[in-house]
């Protein structure tokens, strides 16, 4: 995490904390002395190291682990008796990281080593060095540490639980949304088109078996019709393209070449490169960008020839689609919500979307979508 909750940047709250436990224990040296000769500049250095060192604690925990405890080593060899602040912090970062039996194991070894540093920089006796009272408060700031390292731990975990856990209610919520959309504009739309659309075709028949003239009221409501059913036809299979349906993706791409073709666009498909198994939000998305270009195409674009060109790479896939329509570069359409819909989904998986129209004339509509081998 770049920022805190309080809003200041993680580096600088390290910082802060490495050059005020820095502080601590120099002032601590300071004030308590060294009990050997010619040790001081070094003894001094060893304490002033080891609370610095608490600066990179976020990025490598265990290495500040390892060298805050060999300061405190360190800088007690050198005569300081002074309390490893230094390395209870790292304790509480490491614990915090997730690394507790690393943690406990480094931490008996350091207590095994301070003991042994007093009983043979000091010449304690034995029952002196390993039974002094100091070596029972210094166990009851490691617990604490580690105590609080965990506690704040297994809250950052809670915490992320808690966020996936809304994320999905989101999710779940938007998806039954979607499908109570599509519900209520099955049951309150479509029959009345779908009746708007069969008598408008029947008064169309009716009137040319009679040899009457058809009224272009009636041919623009019959057009009508057919637009709008199959604009819903679309937006329903939209609304309900969740993972309850079966996907359709590169294998139905053809289909889409097929329906076009029945609009009156010649249409044609070329597939280069071997196909290699993708995944699901690529494919369906590959099949989402053919199909809302076709549909663009045959309602906006007054073209008769449309290319549907699919480049399957090492560690990509390319989806062109071009046509020979009246869109010049010099009047380029303001994009509508189905290019946008596109840009988003191709955004969503890392790729990029160019649509604009040619120098020459016709639109091009082109994707590149990674695609993980290894996933």
């Amino acid at each position: 995490m770049g920022r805190e909750r309080s809003g200041v940047p993680a580096a600088v709250r390290d910082w802060a904390v490495a050059i005020g436990v820095a502080a601590l224990l120099v002032g601590s040296g300071l004030s308590a002395g060294s009990s050997t000769a010619n040790s001081d500049l070094l003894g001094y250095a060893l304490l002033a190291g080891g609370g610095l060192a608490l600066a990179a604690g976020r990025r490598a925990p265990l290495l500040v682990l390892a060298v805050t405890g060999l300061s405190a080593v360190g800088y007690q060899a050198a005569g300081f008796d002074v309390l490893a602040v230094s390395y209870l912090v790292a304790v509480y970062g490491a614990v915090r990281a997730g690394h507790r039996t690393v943690t406990v194991a480094v931490s008996l070894a350091l207590l095994l080593a301070l003991h042994l540093t007093a009983l043979i920089v000091r010449d304690e006796p034995v029952r002196e060095a390993f039974g002094r009272g100091g070596g029972v408060l210094e166990i009851a700031w490691l617990i604490a540490a580690f105590a609080a390292g965990e506690a704040v731990r297994q809250a950052e975990r809670r915490a992320e639980e808690a966020e996936r856990t809304r994320e999905e209610t989101a999710r779940r919520r938007a998806d039954e949304e979607r499908l109570r959309i599509a519900r209520e504009l099955h049951d309150s739309l479509t029959h009345q088109i779908s009746v708007i659309k069969v008598q408008s075709e029947v008064a169309v028949h009716v009137a040319r078996r009679l040899g009457e003239q058809v009224p272009e009221a009636m041919l623009a409501i019959q057009e009508a019709g057919r637009e709008a059913s199959r604009e819903l036809r679309a937006t329903l299979e939209a609304l309900r393209d969740d993972d309850t349906t079966p996907p359709r993706g590169l294998d139905e791409v053809h289909e889409l070449v097929e329906t076009s073709r029945t609009l009156g666009l010649d249409t044609t498909l070329t597939i280069d490169g071997r196909q290699h198994d993708v995944p699901a939000a690529v494919d369906r998305t590959v099949y989402r960008i053919v199909q809302e270009a076709l549909t663009n195409v045959a309602r906006h674009a007054d073209a008769t020839t449309a290319a549907v060109r699919i480049s399957c790479l090492p560690d990509s896939l390319a989806v062109r689609i071009d046509d020979d329509g009246k869109a010049m570069s010099a009047t380029a359409p303001l994009p509508g919500l189905g290019l946008l819909g596109m840009r988003e989904r191709v955004t969503a998986l890392g790729g990029r979307l160019r649509a604009e129209p040619r120098d020459g004339g016709g639109f091009t509509v082109q994707a590149e979508l990674p695609v993980d081998r290894t996933s």
